[in-house]
């Protein structure tokens, strides 16, 4: 079985990398795509230290899993999209019993696993990867900062009644009136909660069973600052009575 590469694509993708261990830091790989879920495993092997024929690899994207990659003879490229995906190892030895008697499970001291030099955090130590790469913490610590400060101040013109544009990625822009503007239970950050002027929202202004504003079933949503631009947009004419 041979994998086909889409002209303009890329034969690598690059996945985070986790495991079930003691240390559960996630850190950025690249994989060719052509490589057999049994070879994916034996590389996993090395990176983490589980064992390749105990293995079971998932496919999490924040912390929702979406596939398993339970096909050994299966090349990487043929399962859903993992570029910029997080793969999840986990060393399924523990579960195993032997005459109908379970094993013990391995474990190790805090102390003991400090002092492993083929250990998970070893390497990232070594190789300064992840949370031991001083510069890149800095560097994601700027940019969430950055990125606050930004949807804050985003936030804060987007004035109940004022008029707005919408545009989010693989959706049409959309134009509105600002209805919200504040945290939503059960989610971080914060959202704006528009009234759109045409059927294009998913909500009546309600989320999680809440009412935050009101509005006709399918013109209202909620969408993060940095998605709304706001200023003198009045509603757009949809009238096609004079369309020739």
């Amino acid at each position: 079985m041979s994998l086909i590469i889409e002209p303009g694509k890329s034969d690598f993708i690059k996945a985070n990398v986790s495991n079930s261990h003691n240390d559960a830091v996630a850190f950025e790989v690249k994989f060719a795509k052509d490589l057999t879920v049994a070879q994916l495993k034996s590389k996993l092997e090395i990176l983490t230290g589980g064992c390749a024929s105990t293995m079971k690899v998932q496919v999490f994207k924040g912390d929702t899993c979406l596939s398993t990659l339970d096909n050994n003879n299966a090349q990487l490229g043929y399962y859903a999209n993992c570029d910029g995906l997080r793969l999840h190892v986990i060393d399924t030895f523990a579960t195993f019993s032997f005459d109908n008697a379970p094993v013990e499970k391995f474990e190790l001291t805090k102390d003991q696993y400090d002092q492993r030099t083929d250990s998970l955090r070893n390497y990232l130590k070594q190789n300064r990867m992840g949370k031991y790469n001083e510069e890149e913490m800095q560097q994601l610590e700027e940019k969430r900062r950055i990125q606050a400060e930004e949807v804050q101040k985003r936030a804060e013109l987007c004035v109940l009644g004022g008029r707005c544009e919408v545009t989010v990625p693989g959706n049409p822009t959309r134009r509105g009136t600002v209805r919200y503007n504040g945290q939503l239970e059960g989610k971080s950050g914060y959202f704006i909660g528009v009234e759109y002027d045409e059927p294009l929202g998913k909500n009546n202004g309600s989320f999680g069973g809440k009412a935050y504003f009101t509005c006709a079933p399918n013109y209202g949503g909620f969408v993060s600052p940095l998605s709304v631009t706001v200023g003198d947009f009045p509603p757009e004419d949809f009238n096609m009575d004079d369309e020739l």
